[in-house]
């Protein structure tokens, strides 16, 4: 039973440190000032071999004036950027 434990434990620490965050941007032009708007989302990767799974859309927002489209409305106009490995800050409320 304490080798049962102990097991569990160290996979959760594993999957853990093994995980990593990837943050995805793309840009297409905005509909009102033809501006860029700039899109992000969020993924976790378990492991090198895996899928990512856990995508959340961050939001998107025109650069030059402030419009919050949802998405690209003319076709192949969106410029998709390489996704970035991302390491979550730890947040402390020590303000």
């Amino acid at each position: 039973m304490l080798e049962l434990l102990y097991e569990s434990e160290l996979a959760a620490v594993l999957r853990e440190i093994m995980s990593s965050q990837y943050l995805h941007l793309h840009v297409f032009p905005c509909n009102v000032c033809r501006g860029p708007v700039v899109s992000g989302s969020t993924a976790v990767r378990e492991s090198d071999i895996q899928q990512e799974t856990g995508i959340k859309e961050v939001g998107a927002i025109c650069l030059s004036c402030g419009y919050r489209q949802a998405e690209a409305t003319e076709p192949d106009s969106t410029r998709y950027f390489p996704p970035v490995l991302w390491n979550v800050p730890t947040l402390s409320r020590d303000w």
